[in-house]
């Protein structure tokens, strides 16, 4: 009788894990969508600008910018890692938690200082569990907008400018499709300018007003801040079709325990009944 009520209760467990998860897939499924819209809109804006500054960039031959290149070297690198304020979302934090803890030792093993940070609860837990201490804690919610962003780019770049550190880098997940979100360590600053070689080939000839190197100038701020938001984006994204995937798994094992539970207790109930009857039975023919 015992067994039977503790399967129940496992059962009525099981159930209610269940419907919250079910339901956390559906909230997931709605933020995914949502997102999804956001990233793909912004996409072709942020290619659209690096392709720009590659062309402008091989007309203008060598450009001298701040964005380009450290002032002096500092020994400091800052990293900013985007995560995660909530759990829930299978690898998602695990993934670019290992990644960052892996180049900021690097960077320590090199003779380099870093400055780490944190945008999302998820990695400023972990950095304070491995001992490292997050400089600054950064948190845009599940739909960053390109005000918030921006200034926070500001603020990257005129550290950059002022010397305070020799390259700043931005690891986030970046959103591939469906089935593949790749977690990556990209150098945001300095900018990396394109060679002539590498810039779109046309067989047209432009002439530029104002000159390229000022369009340049222009452009490369924009560029890191349309960078830096993206990178948002694609973690936003990333975050949400992860928590997404891994509470379809949580249902769908939910769902498998839940079968395995009532197939247990209907065995145990009908073990019960057979004892019963086999006990009444023998009562009746001792007494025959």
């Amino acid at each position: 009788m015992a067994q039977i009520r503790e399967i129940k209760k496992r059962m009525i467990a099981v159930r209610t894990i269940q419907r919250i998860t079910k339901t956390m897939q559906m909230i997931a499924t709605a933020k995914f969508t949502a997102s999804l819209a956001w990233t793909k809109a912004s996409r072709p804006y942020t290619d659209r600008i690096r392709q720009l500054v590659s062309e402008v960039s091989a007309a203008a031959g060598d450009v001298e910018h701040p964005l380009l290149r450290a002032v002096g070297d500092s020994g400091r690198v800052l990293i900013l890692v985007v995560g995660s304020d909530r759990g829930l979302c299978g690898t998602y934090n695990s993934n670019i938690l290992r990644m960052s803890a892996r180049f900021v030792k690097e960077q320590i093993a090199s003779g380099k200082q870093v400055d780490i940070f944190a945008a999302g609860k998820k990695p400023v837990s972990f950095f304070r569990f491995s001992k490292m201490a997050v400089l600054e804690t950064i948190s845009f919610g599940d739909k960053p907008t390109f005000d918030e962003v921006q200034q926070l780019a500001e603020r990257l770049m005129d550290a950059f400018k002022a010397g305070q550190y020799s390259s700043i880098h931005v690891a986030s997940t970046r959103f591939v499709s469906n089935s593949r979100q790749t977690p990556e360590v990209v150098q945001l600053l300095p900018m990396a300018m394109p060679t002539a070689a590498g810039a779109a080939t046309s067989s047209a000839s432009y002439e530029f007003s104002p000159s390229a190197a000022e369009l340049v100038s222009q452009l490369l701020p924009r560029a890191v801040r349309v960078s830096l938001f993206q990178a948002f984006n694609d973690a936003v994204v990333s975050e949400n079709v992860m928590r997404m995937v891994a509470m379809k798994a949580a249902t769908d094992n939910a769902s498998d325990l839940g079968r395995t539970l009532k197939r247990n207790y209907n065995r145990a109930r009908q073990t019960k009944i057979t004892t019963e009857l086999t006990e009444i039975i023998s009562g009746a023919a001792a007494l025959a």
